[in-house]
């Protein structure tokens, strides 16, 4: 098998990498092609931590395996990443493993590379301002991504601790874009894009807030009980997603479906969009919302152009078990 090591990942895995591999893999769930197995993911008792699989096979990439790993609240004091992971990639001919690969700047990627996929698709053309909302290690990426998708010119940021902003601020210029920093009213008043990226448990955003023709991209939840958005929203949304199984449970969307106020028959998968199935933006003034819920089989896709990549490079290990 060949090891592909974090300090690799992050040499050699680019924004473009990861939007093909993820708009791919998102295609061939909408076609039938791969499918997701059962997420697991558990407080294991120990360290505050959640640790979990999530996993999946595609039969048109050829990419079967499981990603590991989880939260610790607690790293950031010992000066590594709370979040850690590894993906696990499987020969399907045959079962055995054919790669382990770093998985922590892999999923920043692949995180930003799904929201980058929907403004893209549900965007509309004439997008110049994007939003951002929250302002921690994710949002660096998400910005990067979604800035290769369309022609903005500004960002206007919102964090609950500002002090964060500074970072993003930086990023934000280094891409030659003017930052600012605004309320969530704000925000949501002169923004065409927003990218919600936070861990919260309420809404930041209220659905009066939200103008004509705006898409959002909600990423930060992923957990039941998280929720960035007004539920209400989602009545007045084309809503869209990476997996519509996880969009009603542990998605942005769990709380506009428990409370009826958006049908589950509702979400349009993003890969139907992709393949021209399904219509995404039908008009100028239409709210798209996009739930990203994030799915294993994002993971084995970057994970699997990641080990090619360092195989043809020559940098991947090998090893034997």
């Amino acid at each position: 098998m060949i090891i592909v090591s974090e300090e690799c990942v992050r040499s050699i895995l680019t924004e473009e990498d990861g939007y093909g591999a993820v708009e791919a893999v998102f295609a061939a769930m909408a076609r039938g092609d791969a499918y997701n197995f059962p997420v697991i993911r558990e407080a294991i008792g120990h360290a505050d931590a959640l640790y979990g699989f999530k996993s999946g096979f595609d039969r048109a990439g050829l990419s079967l395996g499981l990603k590991s790993g989880g939260y610790w609240p607690g790293n950031a004091e010992k000066g590594i990443p709370n979040h850690q992971s590894t993906v696990f990639l499987f020969d399907p001919d045959t079962g055995r493993l054919s790669a382990t690969v770093g998985g922590n700047y892999l999923t920043a990627i692949r995180t930003a590379a799904s929201s980058a996929v929907s403004i893209r698709h549900l965007a509309r053309a004439d997008s110049r301002v994007l939003g951002m909302v929250g302002a921690g290690h994710q949002s660096h990426f998400q910005v990067r991504a979604a800035a290769k998708q369309g022609n903005f010119e500004n960002v206007v940021a919102w964090n609950r601790h500002p002090e964060m902003l500074d970072d993003l601020e930086k990023t934000v210029t280094g891409l030659g874009l003017k930052f600012e920093r605004v309320e969530p009213e704000q925000l949501a008043a002169r923004a065409d894009v927003i990218i919600t990226i936070t861990s919260c448990h309420e809404p930041l955003l209220m659905k009066e807030w939200i103008r004509p023709g705006t898409h959002l991209a909600c990423m930060g939840t992923d957990t039941k009980g998280k929720m960035e958005v007004d539920p209400n929203l989602f009545a007045s949304a084309a809503v869209f997603t990476d997996e519509v199984a996880q969009s009603v449970t542990i998605g942005e969307a769990q709380h506009a479906v428990e409370s009826g106020l958006l049908a589950e028959a509702a979400i349009t998968p993003i890969g139907d969009v992709i393949n021209g199935v399904q219509a995404g933006r039908v008009s100028d003034d239409q709210i798209t919302l996009f739930d990203g819920t994030g799915v294993g089989l994002q993971d084995l896709a970057v994970a699997s152009a990641v080990a090619k990549k360092a195989e043809e490079q020559g940098l991947a290990q090998t090893a034997s078990l």
